[in-house]
């Protein structure tokens, strides 16, 4: 028995594109887009989740490129200005910058992923 391939979803039912994180084949890895206010967050081919925070899933992605690079991969990763707009605009209302606020969560991150060990 074959396996049933999943059907795709058009396009303009994702929501609107905010940002893509590419191999060097072009392929999509991960992408952002902002679907009913909210912030949606692909990895994968899959939705790994959603938030009101365009720092948070910039964030997250500009952290899958960076482990994509440390293990020799070459990537590309782009977004939209109204998602960096908002992202660093949240990140000062947290009185950080936005690399500092990217910082916290990786570190929040790579201590969660201690603990769960």
């Amino acid at each position: 028995m074959t396996p049933r391939k999943k059907p795709t979803v058009p396009a303009e039912r994702l929501g609107e594109p905010h940002a893509q994180l590419r191999d060097a084949a072009g392929k999509l890895l991960g992408g952002i887009v902002l679907k009913d206010g909210r912030w949606v967050l692909g990895l994968g081919g899959r939705i790994v989740g959603e938030s009101d925070s365009a720092a948070h899933v910039l964030a997250i992605l500009k952290r899958a490129a960076a482990l994509a690079r440390a293990e020799g991969r070459e990537v590309d990763l782009v977004f939209s200005a109204p998602l960096r707009a908002a992202a660093h605009k949240e990140a000062e209302a947290e009185g950080l910058d936005f690399e500092a606020f990217q910082a916290r969560l990786v570190a929040h991150m790579d201590a969660a992923g201690k603990a769960e060990s």
